[in-house]
């Protein structure tokens, strides 16, 4: 974006820019600037120092925070040169400048920006890496109980098995799994063990020799061989026909397979970790999945909680998908406390997955609002409230005042201790919810 009011020289380096290749956009004020910046999102601002409707200084410190800036200027000083790179211009440029020191500059800046961008990236990669935590977000006791599993068992070479409905983060548990071993430095490699057919799978798995079936015109390595010295995940391996589970029976217990086709053992340094939300117990007992194979999986196993069990994290999940969706970030979005009381009371029947497209609906929903309501979530109004289901047991016929005890314990817990929360739901004055907490001895 070229912001410049002179018109001769707004035409001038309009016309030397896009000969050696820039896609140029040019505007005569800061009016004009503000109405192209809401609706575009340039690489670069060329822009005058002094404009008709401000300057170029006062605007720095906003604009540096998405886009590079080179300050042209006829009126150069030392004073102002050192404000604006203390503002944080990339380039003070006295005019009249030539061409080629024009273009070296703006070419130097767009690098630069360029590999602080990729500094980012990486630096957010390494930062993945550093924390498995950061694929789990939440504080509650059953997510708590999965992290303390998955630090217990990652060290060691054991088979993990993950078992949870679908959308709970089972693939994030065994990242999480991979980057706490001592194989976190070579390959994680993801296998969709529902989304393959049974030869495909298996020339996938353990790859193929040249002539093995119709099509094999060389050899091909197979995705045991990818994950070298790292983590295979077998994800839903429920769904493997039953000559795939014998082989790989055979790589869990000898360290061995085979490429299809093929007659020589290779060895398989990985260490496999499956998911599955099916009941494979049962499978292994009606014949539907091998039993071997079952109890050689089974040595260790974690189950990912479904939403509903953890519905205190909701709030910390809804901060972390507002913060980190894929789409513009130009608005810091926020929410109503009645969204999440709505948030918290859905069932959740496709869990964290669910959630997140709830988010990421709301957020478009909401457009230039930096508030998202409850009228933007466009949850089904069909479904039951998580709420509305209660389950209390005794071992014996309790009377009202022990169930009573028992509703006011729950509430506590699931409102974190929000008394004016919980007066809320019991539909009373926060006042008695404090007379229930003495009488029941409920007070921290």
């Amino acid at each position: 974006m070229l912001v410049e009011d002179d018109t001769t020289l707004h035409q001038l380096l309009n016309r030397i820019l896009t000969r050696h290749g820039y896609a140029v956009d040019g505007v005569h004020s800061w009016a004009e600037a503000d109405r192209y910046l809401s609706a575009h999102e340039p690489r670069l601002i060329l822009a005058d120092l002094r404009l008709p409707d401000g300057s170029t200084l006062d605007r720095l410190p906003d604009l540096v925070e998405s886009f590079p800036v080179i300050v042209l200027t006829a009126y150069g000083s030392v004073k102002s040169a050192v404000d604006a790179i203390k503002a944080g211009a990339a380039e003070y440029l006295v005019k009249p400048v030539s061409h080629e020191e024009l273009l070296l500059h703006i070419e130097r800046v767009l690098e630069d920006a360029a590999l602080r961008h990729d500094h980012q990236f990486c630096r957010q990669r390494m930062q993945a890496r550093d924390s498995a935590s950061s694929f789990m977000i939440g504080k509650s006791q059953a997510l708590g109980q999965v992290k303390e599993m998955i630090e217990a068992v990652a060290p060691s070479e054991m088979t993990v098995l993950i078992q949870g409905e679908s959308g709970t983060g089972k693939e994030l548990v065994a990242r999480a799994i991979h980057l706490h071993s001592e194989r976190a430095d070579r390959n994680f490699v993801a296998v969709d063990c529902c989304t393959l057919q049974e030869k495909l799978f298996e020339s996938e798995l353990f790859g193929h020799e040249r002539g093995s079936f119709t099509g094999a015109e060389r050899q091909k390595k197979g995705l045991i061989e990818g994950a070298e010295g790292g983590t295979l995940f077998l994800d839903e391996i429920g769904e493997i026909e039953p000559t795939v589970q014998a082989k790989l029976l055979r790589v869990l217990e000898a360290g061995t397979f085979r490429r299809v086709g093929g007659t020589k053992d290779l060895m398989a340094n990985v260490r496999v970790v499956a998911a599955t939300n099916r009941d494979l117990e049962r499978m292994s007992r009606e014949g539907g999945f091998r039993a071997d194979l079952y109890y050689r999986l089974n040595a260790f196993t974690i189950r990912t909680p479904p939403l509903r069990e953890r519905s205190d994290d909701i709030p910390f999940l809804v901060e972390y998908f507002i913060r980190n969706h894929d789409f513009s970030r130009r608005i810091n979005k926020q929410t109503s406390p009645e969204v999440l009381r709505e948030l918290t009371a859905y069932s959740w029947p496709g869990n964290i997955r669910e959630l997140k497209n709830v988010i990421e609906r709301a957020i478009i929903l909401s457009r230039e609002r930096k508030r998202i309501e409850v009228s933007h979530l466009g949850l089904p109004s069909s479904q039951v409230p998580a709420s509305a289901s209660l389950s209390f047991t005794f071992d014996h016929d309790p009377s009202l005042a022990e169930l009573e005890h028992a509703y006011l314990k729950m509430q506590l817990h699931k409102q974190s201790g929000l008394r004016s929360r919980v007066a809320e739901v019991l539909g009373v004055s926060e006042r008695s919810v404090y007379r229930l907490i003495k009488r029941y001895q409920l007070a921290d």
